[in-house]
């Protein structure tokens, strides 16, 4: 075992090999045995009001309720959330998994386009959706399987009084809400009244209970499967990895990231909940002097974040007066952690910032360095439990220690596949249950896994991925355009930026005519930072762009 799997070898101590996977069915199980123990502990904090285990079981089972008597979902029905962190948040998707639906998480700042070919190919029939975005449910929700809409406030879930003027100040002060009209629109906070019961709902461990898109090497945003059993698995990987220095019912970490992102999902939502532990919900991380003045109200122990974040923090003034001496962990992921962070973030709090890797096709943890390793080390740690790790080449050989190749990922938290593509499923997972990950890697003596390089061109922004593909897609559309290419380019802040490499079919076209275009159908991050014209591109011999040239040039 340990030849094959030296990683084992440097678990550290406490840690077992394997996982219990049947120790609880589903999420929901999960749910229910916490809301019992933890009944009187606060579970879900923000913008001020803390909402308990016990009320979280209340208004989840309110809101599932309603889904199944009033709007006669069924189980394996698909409801999207369109939010940032928002009380609503968890009320919303463990209401929604209790009445055994599948949640597709939405991001919140989808143009129409990319919204309308989600709702599309999963077949969402239901959407909640903060009202700062809910004019693009407008524009979609006609041509759309979207049968229910249901709004809600930002201030909605607070108190009386503070819930109105959160309300007031971003709809009539910051103008963040947009006119929008959608006939027969359903308030989450009205539906929390009705009084039905939640019925006994069955729930397998291998029924979906989140559509994560993530955008494929194709340029086109596909659903990853992933099952009850999968995220159980993933939380359970989690937290015997963090456990020997937990407090059941003690611990509070930071949700930045947002809960729409698989990370901050599996890693805050599921895993704190099953220890007891407070979320406390950040809605606008992007304010950082905000962001910083809400840590420095709170006792944390815990903070998961993207490099991007945490260099951000370390950039504001005042984050080095927070108070960390309750910070036991900072986990980093969703891109790689740089040095020069992880050593500033080290001597500002005291705490190490221990780089895992993952991705959402793993529900999202594969390797976690130990959580008692003091330094940075540059690599992406061991497998997790029940979890193997390999190096393939281009023929599926396995490589040995140092030889670099592509990084292949086996156990319970992989993906049932992708929603509607047995192709694009075969191709990734092979039959013998290999997930290739598509990045390049090479493993150390001790079982240590190190990123080398991306094998596809994707190009990651603050810890999301952008794929090429669909960027050159949407800038090719413009009449003025006759060939283009994006490309990453090194960026300080977000990791990674979007360059584009124009070859113009008007001569007259300008930078800013292809931003305006961009911006009218890309997500903000998708978004180009550089434009540069050339007369023409480097390909290859059968007519192919080459990227990487034009990577290397930048």
């Amino acid at each position: 075992m340990s030849e094959k799997h030296p990683w084992l070898a440097n678990y550290p101590a406490g840690v077992p090999a394997e996982i219990d996977l049947n120790e609880f069915r589903s999420i929901v199980s999960v749910l229910e045995t916490s809301c019992q123990r933890f009944r009187d502990r606060p579970a879900f904090e923000n913008l001020g009001r803390t909402l308990t285990y016990a009320e979280i079981d209340d208004l989840s089972a309110r809101f599932g309720a309603y889904l199944i008597h009033e709007l006669k979902m069924k189980r394996g029905d698909r409801i999207a959330i369109m939010m940032p962190n928002l009380l609503q948040y968890p009320i919303a998707i463990f209401g929604a998994l209790r009445a055994g639906l599948t949640v597709v998480n939405t991001n919140p700042m989808y143009t129409a386009r990319e919204l309308h070919h989600q709702m599309v190919d999963s077949g969402a029939t239901a959407i909640v959706v903060l009202d700062n975005f809910a004019h693009t449910v407008a524009e979609v929700v006609n041509d759309s399987p979207l049968k229910h809409v249901i709004t809600t406030g930002a201030g909605d879930m607070l108190s009386f009084a503070k819930g109105k003027l959160v309300n007031f100040v971003l709809r009539y002060v910051k103008k963040a809400v947009p006119e929008y009209h959608i006939p027969g629109a359903i308030r989450f906070k009205a539906l929390l009244n009705h009084q039905h019961k939640l019925p006994a709902v069955d729930i397998e461990s291998g029924d979906i209970a989140f559509l994560q898109y993530t955008g494929g090497t194709t340029g086109v945003a596909k659903g990853a499967m992933l099952t009850h059993r999968n995220l159980v698995a993933n939380m359970q990987q989690a937290s015997v990895w963090l456990g020997t220095n937990i407090d059941y019912g003690k611990e509070a970490i930071i949700t930045a990231l947002p809960l729409y992102h698989i990370f901050a999902l599996t890693a805050n939502c599921l895993v704190f909940m099953k220890f007891g532990g407070i979320n406390h919900l950040i809605t606008n991380p992007r304010d950082m002097p905000g962001f910083v003045k809400t840590l420095s109200q709170l006792r944390f122990t815990g903070i998961t974040g993207v490099n991007t974040l945490f260099n951000g923090l370390l950039n504001t003034p005042g984050f080095d007066k927070v108070d960390f001496s309750n910070l036991k962990f900072t986990l980093g992921g969703g891109m790689a952690v740089q040095r020069a962070v992880a050593e500033r973030w080290k001597k500002v709090t005291g705490v190490p910032l221990i780089e895992a890797y993952g991705l959402t096709e793993t529900s999202p943890a594969a390797c976690i360095n130990p959580m008692n390793m003091t330094d940075y080390n540059g690599s992406i740690g061991l497998p997790v439990p029940s979890t193997e790790c390999c190096v393939k080449d281009e023929n599926g050989k396995q490589l040995g220690v140092e030889e670099v190749g592509e990084l292949c990922v086996r156990g319970p938290q992989v993906m049932k596949g992708y929603w509607n593509r047995p192709q694009d499923t075969a191709k990734v997972i092979s039959p013998d249950g290999w997930l290739h990950t598509g990045d390049m890697a090479k493993m150390d003596k001790d079982g240590y896994f190190f990123i080398v390089d991306r094998k596809k061109d994707m190009i990651l922004v603050s810890g999301f991925n952008v794929y090429p593909n669909e960027i050159e897609d949407v800038v090719a559309e413009m009449d003025g355009v006759l060939e283009v290419a994006a490309v990453g380019v090194p960026d300080e802040k977000s990791g990674e930026a979007v360059k584009l490499v124009i070859v113009k079919k008007d001569p007259n076209l300008s930078a800013e005519q292809v931003k305006a275009h961009c911006k009218e159908n890309l997500t903000g991050y998708k978004q180009p930072r550089y434009i540069e014209f050339r007369t023409e591109l480097p390909k290859s011999n059968v007519g192919k762009i080459l990227r990487r040239e034009l990577r290397d040039s930048a």
